[in-house]
C-alpha cells in the first residue's frame, strides 16, 4: 500500500469545490468524494485461505432545488464522469418529493461548537507502510496462539486480519467544506471447543489504528476462554433473577437503544422515546452520550457526513431524556437543529442519522463488584434473536442467551438456550453500569451492565 499523499488529499478537495461551484441560481449542490484502500486476510490450518486488497474511489453529488433532492454517484473521479454525475443528480432532482426541510447546511448550521478544540488525529501511517506479508503473519500468529491456548480448543471457524485507510472531502455551494482521513485495523478469531452437539464457540478480537496496536495474545485468550468456559452447558429452570451482560452483548443492546434515540425514527413515531423528551426515562445515575470527538472511539470523526462539525451529544443525562440525534433535515423538521449526527455509507448514499461513539457513561462499580451483587444470577455472554426480539419502537426485550450462572461473585456452571426478557423501559430504570468502558469497532461501545431482575426462561 502506498500512503495517500498531500496532493491526493488536496486533489479531492479541489474536485468537490469545483462541483459545488457549478451550482446554478436556485440550486444547492454538494459533492462528497472519497478514496480508500483495504486488505483482508483469512487463514486456516496454518495456510492463507484468502488475501484480498481493494482500492476504491468515487464521488456522490446532491442537488436540491425547491425542496426536491436529486442524488447520483459514480465509482470514478475522472473529470468527465464527475460532470456526468452532477448532470444526473440535477436531472433526478426534478423527480424528488418536495420537502420544505430538505437542504444543505449553511455556514451557521455548520459552525463549530468547539472551535478551540484540537483536530482529531485518526491517521496512522504505519498501517499503509506495513507489508502485506506482515499482515498475513499476524493472522497466522493468532491462529497458532488460539490453538495453543487450551487443549480443549479443537479448531477455528475463522481467523482473519482486516484493515482500511480512507480519506474524504466534502464541499457545498453554501460555502461549507470538510476533509478527513482515518485508519483502522483488527484481528479476530472464532474458535471451536468440544465435540458434536456439545461444541461451543468463542469470539476474540483486537482493534486499533495500525498493526502495532493489535494484541494477538489478548485476542487469542479471549477467543479460547469464551469457548471453553461454555463447555458442558445445560438448560436451567425458569425463574426471575439478576442478570449481568457482557460488554460485547451490552454494545449490541446499546445499538438497539440508539435506534430509539435517532431523530429520524422519532419523527416517524417509531421510537419508544418519541413523546418523552424532557422526562425521566432511566435511573437517576444513568447517562448515554454520543461523542465522536473522543479520539479513542474507533468511530470518531471531526465532521459528520454533511460537513457539520461533530460534538458530544448528551442524549440521556442523569436519567432524563434530553436530546435526539439529528442531521440537518431532521433537525430542521424537529425545530431543534442538527447535532452533527449525519452518517452515510460513503459516496454511494445520501446522509441519514446515526451514532458514531455512543456509550453509557461509566459508573463507579467494577465488573467484579457487579458480579458479587448479582449472586445467584446469570452472566450473559452471547445473545441471539436481537433483531426480532428487541424493539426500539415498543421497548420489548426478549432474546436467546448463553452464559454462566453466578456463584459467590464468580462465574460458575455454564447454561445454554435460555431466554432473558424484560422491557427496555424497565431495564433502563433499574440498570447499573460498570467502569470498564471498551471502544469497539462500530457506533456503540461495550461496558458491563447489571439488571437486578429479569425473567429467564429455560427448561
Amino acid at each position: 500500500m502506498a500512503e495517500f499523499s498531500a496532493a491526493d488529499r488536496d486533489g479531492l478537495l479541489s474536485l468537490v469545490r469545483k462541483v459545488a461551484g457549478e451550482a446554478r441560481p436556485g440550486e444547492q449542490v454538494e459533492a462528497y468524494a472519497a478514496r480508500s484502500q483495504g486488505v483482508e486476510v483469512k487463514v486456516f490450518g496454518g495456510e492463507v485461505e484468502s488475501l484480498a486488497s481493494e482500492n476504491v474511489e468515487g464521488v456522490g453529488v446532491r442537488v436540491v432545488v425547491d425542496g426536491r433532492q436529486g442524488f447520483a454517484w459514480a465509482g470514478s473521479l475522472d473529470a468527465d464522469v464527475v460532470a456526468e454525475t452532477l448532470a444526473e443528480a440535477r436531472d433526478n432532482a426534478g423527480f424528488g418529493t418536495p420537502d420544505e426541510f430538505l437542504g444543505l447546511p449553511g455556514p451557521d448550521e455548520a459552525a463549530d461548537p468547539g472551535a478551540t478544540r484540537a483536530a482529531l488525529d485518526l491517521w496512522r501511517a504505519g498501517l499503509l507502510s506495513t507489508a502485506a506479508d506482515d499482515k498475513v503473519a499476524l493472522a497466522l500468529e493468532l491462529e497458532r496462539a488460539v490453538m495453543g491456548a487450551d487443549p480443549r480448543i479443537r479448531g477455528v471457524r475463522t481467523v482473519s486480519y482486516g484493515d482500511g485507510a480512507s480519506q474524504m472531502a466534502l464541499a457545498n455551494s453554501l460555502g461549507v467544506e470538510a476533509t478527513s482521513r482515518r485508519t483502522v485495523c483488527s484481528i479476530s478469531a472464532l474458535t471451536l471447543a468440544g465435540e458434536g452437539v456439545g461444541t461451543r464457540t468463542g469470539y476474540g478480537f483486537s482493534v486499533g489504528r495500525e498493526p502495532s496496536e493489535l494484541d494477538v495474545a489478548e485476542a487469542a485468550a479471549m477467543a479460547a476462554g469464551r469457548a471453553v468456559r461454555l463447555l458442558g452447558a445445560t438448560q436451567p429452570k425458569s425463574r426471575r433473577l439478576p442478570v449481568v451482560f457482557d460488554p460485547l452483548v451490552a454494545s449490541s443492546i446499546l445499538g438497539v437503544i440508539s435506534g430509539a434515540l435517532n431523530g429520524e425514527s422519532v419523527l416517524k413515531g417509531r421510537s419508544m422515546f418519541a413523546t418523552r423528551l424532557g422526562e425521566a426515562v432511566a435511573a437517576p445515575h444513568l447517562s448515554i452520550v454520543d461523542d465522536p470527538t473522543n479520539p479513542e472511539a474507533l468511530g470518531a470523526a471531526g465532521y459528520d457526513s454533511e460537513g457539520v462539525p461533530t460534538r458530544p451529544v448528551r442524549l440521556i443525562e442523569d436519567g432524563t431524556l434530553c436530546r435526539f440525534l439529528h442531521n440537518v433535515q431532521t433537525g430542521r423538521r424537529s425545530g431543534s437543529g442538527t447535532t452533527g449526527s449525519a452518517v452515510r455509507a460513503g459516496y454511494t448514499s445520501t446522509p441519514g442519522v446515526g451514532a458514531r461513539a455512543l456509550h453509557f457513561q461509566p459508573g463507579p462499580s467494577s465488573p467484579e463488584e457487579l458480579l458479587r451483587r448479582a449472586e445467584g444470577g446469570l452472566f450473559v455472554q452471547a445473545i441471539t434473536g436481537l433483531n426480532s426480539g428487541a424493539s426500539p419502537v415498543t421497548g420489548d426485550f426478549s432474546v436467546g442467551a448463553d452464559g454462566l450462572m453466578i456463584r459467590q461473585g464468580a462465574l460458575a456452571e455454564p447454561v445454554r438456550e435460555v431466554t432473558v426478557a424484560s422491557t427496555f423501559q424497565r431495564m433502563l430504570l433499574d440498570l447499573e453500569v460498570g467502569n470498564d468502558l471498551q471502544w469497539l469497532a462500530g457506533g456503540a461501545a461495550g461496558i458491563t451492565l447489571f439488571v437486578p431482575e429479569m425473567t429467564m426462561s429455560g427448561s
